[in-house]
């Protein structure tokens, strides 16, 4: 029998920053009984099975300012913890370029079946820690912590990071510019735009709330090793501190 990891994670539950971090992509994992979903081992490391880099920046920056961290424990290619049910990528039948064949035809069973295991507990683990923050009276802050390819479909991105946002324009804004710096390229909802099909973290946890919510994107080639997230969760975290 395999070992099956929990479906989230939840580091430093009571931590005292006013920064709730998620990080939706965290994890590759898909169990034996998926059959790697019917594709060969090599693409379950790329970009379409999870966000390289994301969850070692996450988990540092948690401890830089001592904040409480929601990590999913499963692939993206299973269901996508960032999107909203019975959206077209919710279980992707094409991830990129991919053909994702153990996704195709899907019965409702099988996909209420993994949003019963994989999807609705570290949504459920937020919403919960949201909810006695309120009655607590403590404030929050909603912040995904993600990772975007250097080239999508032939494209070369010139960014190095991304901040996405859109009720959010402040607080957005104010973390684009505290992150500038010279040869760094951080733009404003790049390379993707928070809408309600594509998106749940920020529409959901952030803005249904009435709170501050964004998307950290930040290119994968530049967190992909230990040295490089170290040095992004302490660059985030001196953001951060900045308009705190």
């Amino acid at each position: 029998m395999q070992d099956l990891p929990p479906a989230v994670e939840v580091v430093n539950a009571d931590g005292a920053s006013s920064i709730v971090l998620t990080c939706e992509h965290a994890s590759n994992f898909i169990p034996q009984s998926y059959n790697a979903l019917g594709l060969p081992q090599h693409e379950l490391t790329r970009h379409i099975a999870w966000d390289i880099g994301a969850a070692d920046v996450a988990r540092r920056l948690s401890e830089l300012i001592d904040a409480p961290l929601f990590l999913s424990g499963y692939s993206r290619l299973l269901i996508d913890c960032n999107r909203p049910l019975g959206s077209p990528t919710s279980i992707p039948v094409l991830s990129e370029s991919t053909a994702i064949p153990g996704n195709a035809g899907l019965t409702p069973e099988e996909c209420d079946r993994r949003a019963a295991d994989f999807y609705w507990p570290i949504q459920n683990a937020v919403s919960a820690h949201l909810d006695r923050r309120k009655l607590a009276g403590r404030a929050a802050i909603v912040l995904g912590i993600h990772s975007f390819t250097p080239v999508f479909k032939g494209f070369v991105r010139p960014w190095h990071a991304g901040i996405l946002f859109r009720r959010s324009v402040e607080f957005g804004n104010r973390l684009v510019t505290a992150l500038q710096e010279p040869g760094l390229v951080v733009a404003a909802n790049e390379p993707y735009t928070i809408d309600d099909e594509s998106d749940y973290t920020v529409p959901v946890h952030g803005e249904a709330r009435g709170l501050d919510a964004a998307l950290v994107e930040i290119r994968q080639d530049l967190i992909a090793d230990a040295r490089g997230a170290e040095d992004w969760a302490h660059r985030l975290k001196g953001a951060i501190l900045a308009i705190s």
